[in-house]
């Protein structure tokens, strides 16, 4: 796809998220640079691949429940700049490989969003639900919405969610080996998220309201202190490693396959 299309469909989508209130502004800026890279490296099928997890990851991300996890000062519904790049960036530098080889674009782009999709739907579907979670699934219980737990329903999502996202790239490419291989990459890098989430995610609590946050600075202002994890290993952090390695698992499997 041209440069010029590409930039002009995804600056018009972002613009209408931003209208929406699902993205901030910084977010529909960050947006409009990963759907442009994605159109101009993989085509409209890359871009098909990132629609199914734009809207899908959307309408989960709105199910109620979210109130469980005030508590946790997460950022809310509107995902920022660093959320953006966090979930999209990888996927948007492995679909320049599509100028040169367009079907590894794709199947790059795909294994990628993959795996934040299975993220998103994790979260979203196991908070809905009020199942309660347990640290990496087997742990001791923790919170709602503490990095690391996982529940039943959860990870039932996470599959979903990677299986649509992988569907679409399968079916709007005709590879049927990346409904699977796609799916698969996803869940383990919601796996893989959960796991490094539970072990370094830097873990802060905030000294005047005694409640524990995922930032440096509490909503109210506060610094906070450092529990346990590293300190400059966030949420944004975990899923932009997650999202790297599942698309350079997808390299990696392809040349295999190939």
């Amino acid at each position: 796809m041209p440069l010029s299309l590409a930039a002009l469909i995804s600056m018009a989508v972002a613009w209408l998220a931003w209208k929406a209130g699902t993205l901030t502004a910084a977010g529909a800026l960050g947006a409009a640079t990963i759907g442009t890279l994605i159109l101009y490296g993989s085509g409209w099928q890359g871009g098909a691949v990132l629609a199914a997890f734009f809207v899908g990851s959307n309408l989960v991300s709105r199910l109620d429940g979210h109130a469980a996890v005030a508590h946790l000062d997460t950022k809310g519904h509107r995902r920022d700049l660093w959320q953006v790049y966090a979930n999209g960036a990888p996927a948007a530098v492995g679909a320049l490989a599509g100028r040169t080889d367009p079907m590894l674009g794709v199947w790059l782009v795909t294994a990628s969003l993959a795996a934040a999709a299975a993220d998103t739907w994790a979260s979203s579907v196991g908070t809905h639900l009020g199942m309660q979670p347990r640290l990496l699934g087997f742990g001791p219980v923790v919170p709602v919405g503490t990095s690391g737990g996982m529940t039943v329903a959860g990870t039932a999502g996470a599959c979903a969610g990677a299986m649509i996202v992988a569907g679409v790239g399968a079916l709007t490419t005709h590879l049927p080996l990346l409904l699977p291989w796609g799916a698969l990459i996803g869940v383990a890098g919601m796996t893989l998220d959960s796991l490094t989430g539970a072990l370094l995610q830097g873990r802060f609590r905030c000294p005047a309201c005694d409640q524990p946050s995922e930032w440096r600075i509490h909503h109210c202002g506060s610094v906070t202190k450092l529990t346990s994890g590293v300190s400059w290993l966030n949420n944004d952090g975990v899923n932009f490693l997650t999202t790297s390695l599942a698309a350079v698992a997808a390299l990696v499997l392809w040349q295999w396959l190939d």
